[in-house]
């Protein structure tokens, strides 16, 4: 099984499932504040890999809901300038892995070659529209 280094915003509900999925699968998980390291952005852009860049973006996002950051009209800098700027945009989780790097639980899954991505618990926010959001982290922007 794999060492998972499984960046994340504390608190939230799907991060944890998807880190117990990860490690009732038998995976090390070590878990990162996603919100607190010292991203640059050539270290976020590894994560991304050939994705376009709208897919490098957390749609659950407040500024991407609102429409405040529209994802598909902005070019590789601008969209790491933003999240640089709001870690909360960034597609969870990051992770790396035996040296990859990955954004998102389903790219993190074909990286494992796990078939945990199609479960509906483990994608996507569990807080919908109109229903209370997970707690923002006393460490963090929003």
């Amino acid at each position: 099984m794999s060492l998972i280094v499984f960046y994340e915003k504390p608190g939230c509900q799907t991060n944890a499932r998807q880190r117990g999925a990860l490690q009732a699968a038998g995976h090390t998980v070590v878990v990162r504040d996603l919100l607190n390291q010292p991203w640059t952005a050539d270290r976020l852009r590894g994560f991304f890999g050939d994705a376009p860049v709208a897919d490098w973006f957390n749609p659950a996002a407040r500024a991407v809901k609102a429409g405040a950051i529209a994802p598909t009209a902005l070019d590789a800098d601008a969209a790491l300038a933003h999240m640089l700027a709001d870690p909360l945009l960034i597609r969870r989780p990051l992770a790396e892995v035996d040296g990859r790097r990955s954004a998102g639980f389903d790219a993190l899954c074909r990286n494992l070659s796990l078939a945990l991505d199609g479960d509906a618990r483990l994608t996507g926010c569990a807080h919908p529209d109109g229903h209370p959001p997970c707690p923002t982290p006393t460490t963090a922007r929003d």
